[in-house]
């Protein structure tokens, strides 16, 4: 039997970006708990079922490698002009304060058959499955998505191919104690719909 609508709706709207400041980095994520978030992600729409994803995941040490070519990229292409102190503290920090952060690639395996319109809005979508079971959890999650990650170095340290792409980076993380729960809201939904008879 499938889940309640009410249920759904409640996860749905419950959901929000917890920032790795926000988050527990001294409590761990049992794996079996990560593999089942990433399995679910894996049951995304996705056009032809060529399954465009491959979840990276950083833990422990490994998180000290991602600092390093986050910032190693950050500082080579960025222009001095453009290059800001506090971003570069600031990915020297956020993989560490997260105990997880998983690197999402979307990798081009449909041959070209798929357009890559397609292959990334499938990621997206397997990425919200991600987050949502993540808040089912009790887990606290944020998606980021710094320029970094578009750049030829993070992808050869990465080892992904060349017609792929690396979408974000999922921090997931406990939310530390007493963190209260972001709150948030939408406008009223009649003024996004355009009802046509």
């Amino acid at each position: 039997m499938p889940p309640s609508l009410p249920d759904l709706s409640a996860l749905i709207r419950h959901r929000r970006s917890i920032k790795p400041v926000d988050m527990n980095p001294g409590r761990d994520i049992e794996r079996t708990l990560l593999a089942e978030l990433i399995e679910n992600a894996t049951w995304a729409p996705n056009h032809g079922l060529t399954e465009p994803w491959k979840f990276h995941v950083f833990q422990a040490e490994a998180r000290q490698g991602l600092v390093q070519i986050m910032q190693e990229t950050y500082r080579a292409t960025t222009a001095p002009a453009e290059f800001r102190e506090d971003k570069f503290k600031k990915m020297g920090e956020n993989p560490l304060l997260a105990p997880v952060v998983i690197a999402c690639v979307m990798e081009r395996s449909g041959g070209g058959k798929i357009p890559e319109i397609e292959e990334i809005e499938a990621l997206a979508c397997a990425l919200q499955n991600l987050q949502l079971s993540a808040t089912a959890a009790g887990l606290g999650s944020y998606w980021s998505t710094p320029p970094l990650l578009e750049s030829a170095l993070f992808h050869n340290w990465l080892g992904i191919g060349p017609g792929d792409r690396c979408l974000g980076l999922i921090y997931l993380g406990w939310p530390r104690p007493g963190l209260n729960w972001p709150r948030s809201t939408r406008q009223p939904v009649e003024t996004r719909i355009v009802w046509r008879h």
